[in-house]
C-alpha cells in the first residue's frame, strides 16, 4: 500500500493535515471510540476532503455505543459500577465516566485482584461491565471475586445482540480481495 497514514483524534488534528493528494483520502475509525467521539472528526474530514472515503456512520463503534447505553441503564439500578478494562482504553475509561456522571461510584480495574473490598461498604448492588476489548475471562474472574466477598446473586441484564460486520472502504476492499500475482 502506497501512501502515508496520519493519526487524527480531534477536529484540530484534521485542520493541521497537509496531504500530498487531497483527492485520494481514505479513513477508518478506531472501533473502540463511540459515535459521539468520532462524529466531529469525521465531519471535519469530509468538509476538508470531500473526496474522502470511509465507513458509513452506522459502522462506527456500534459495540461501544451499545455498552455506553447499557452502562447508563446499569447505573440507574446499582450503587457501584466496576468496569473491567485497561487504563489506556478510551472506551473503558468512558464507561467509568458515564457511570460517575450518573452519580454512581465507579472504578476501572484491569483484573479482579484490583477490587478493593472497602469499595463494597454500604453497597447494595454492584454493576459489572467491560470495555470492548476486555476478555470475558477477566469479567468472570471479577464476578467470582465478588461472590467470594459475599455477593449472593448475579443477574445478567439483557443487551443488544451485536452482529454488525464492518466494511473496508471500497478502494481498500478491492486491494484485499485481489489475488496475488503468481
Amino acid at each position: 500500500m502506497d501512501g502515508r497514514v496520519h493519526l487524527v483524534a480531534t477536529p484540530g488534528d484534521v485542520d493541521g493535515l497537509e496531504l500530498e493528494d487531497p483527492e485520494r483520502v481514505a479513513f477508518v475509525t478506531q472501533t473502540t471510540l463511540s459515535v459521539d467521539d468520532t462524529r466531529e472528526v469525521v465531519r471535519r474530514l469530509r468538509e476538508r476532503f470531500p473526496a474522502a472515503v470511509g465507513p458509513g456512520t452506522d459502522d462506527i463503534c456500534y459495540a461501544t455505543q451499545n455498552r455506553q447505553r447499557a452502562v447508563r441503564e446499569l447505573a440507574r439500578r446499582v450503587d457501584l459500577v466496576l468496569v473491567v478494562g485497561s487504563r489506556n482504553s478510551s472506551n473503558s475509561n468512558r464507561l467509568r465516566e458515564i457511570a460517575a456522571e450518573a452519580g454512581v461510584a465507579s472504578h476501572l480495574i484491569d483484573r479482579a485482584e484490583e477490587l478493593d473490598p472497602a469499595w463494597l461498604d454500604g453497597v447494595g448492588a454492584v454493576g459489572v461491565t467491560a470495555g470492548a476489548s476486555a476478555p470475558e475471562a477477566l469479567v468472570q474472574g471479577l464476578v467470582e471475586r465478588l461472590r467470594a466477598l459475599g455477593a449472593e446473586a448475579v443477574e445478567t441484564l439483557p443487551g443488544v445482540e451485536e452482529n454488525v460486520q464492518m466494511r473496508l472502504p471500497a478502494g481498500l476492499e478491492r486491494r484485499t480481495n485481489a489475488r496475488p500475482a503468481a
